[in-house]
């Protein structure tokens, strides 16, 4: 199959199930508008995280890399409306065009983004009273530093939380042991903490459609 045909069956999946709304549709145009990458999670993607967010009867979630708040505002959601979802962004500039998504889908009063490298943010939050556990983490931010994302992950759920993250696949090269590229290194050192960590059960899946070839890591946590 060709890039083509991919994106083709994403469009039908997502013109059947997934009907565009203004929130999301402006969240999109925003954040072309501001120059934000187009790294975004695709319609059909974003819908499974909120449906993975409902299956799960998520009240608190917590999201590393928000970008311009698309999948965020999927997230947001998912959650009852006394629910909670912090989100981090390394990007002020970003973090700003999220936190204006957001308000416009009127999610403010349930999503905190907050600013800063998430790796000096998370003992923070770990160290605030009532912070956590959250009931679902999802990872989308730099592949560098995905095993560190979920050390604090597994630090800030509890046994039955979910932790999903994105874009483990890297378009088949995270097969390659001898990479050196830290996307690919940071990645397979995630995949390799996974397998060995006895808190955790957890399996990827490849993907393909607007997004091109990648996939995603789902892991519960169990004790």
């Amino acid at each position: 199959m060709t890039q083509d045909q991919w994106q083709a069956v994403d469009a039908y999946i997502s013109d059947l199930l997934v009907p565009e709304d203004d929130a999301l549709a402006e969240a999109l145009t925003a954040s072309d508008a501001a120059g934000l990458p187009r790294i975004n999670v695709a319609p059909n993607q974003g819908k499974l995280l909120h449906l993975l967010a409902r299956v799960q009867g998520a009240r608190t979630a917590l999201e590393i890399g928000t970008l311009g708040g698309y999948s965020t505002i999927w997230l947001a959601r998912a959650l009852p409306a006394d629910g909670r979802l912090i989100s981090l962004e390394y990007d002020p500039a970003h973090a700003e065009v999220a936190r204006a998504n957001i308000a416009r889908a009127g999610l403010d009063k349930v999503v905190e983004v907050r600013t800063g490298a998430a790796l000096d943010t998370l003992p923070r939050i770990a160290a605030e009273p009532g912070a956590g556990p959250f009931d679902l983490v999802f990872i989308d931010a730099d592949k560098r530093n995905n095993a560190r994302y979920v050390e604090w992950a597994l630090r800030l759920t509890r046994p039955g939380s979910v932790i999903i993250v994105d874009n483990v696949v890297r378009g088949g090269a995270v097969v390659d042991g001898s990479s050196e590229d830290p996307s690919i290194v940071g990645t397979r050192e995630m995949f390799e903490l996974v397998a060995r960590e006895a808190r955790l059960e957890a399996t990827a899946v490849q993907t393909v459609g607007v997004k091109g070839y990648d996939g995603m890591l789902v892991a519960r946590v169990i004790v």
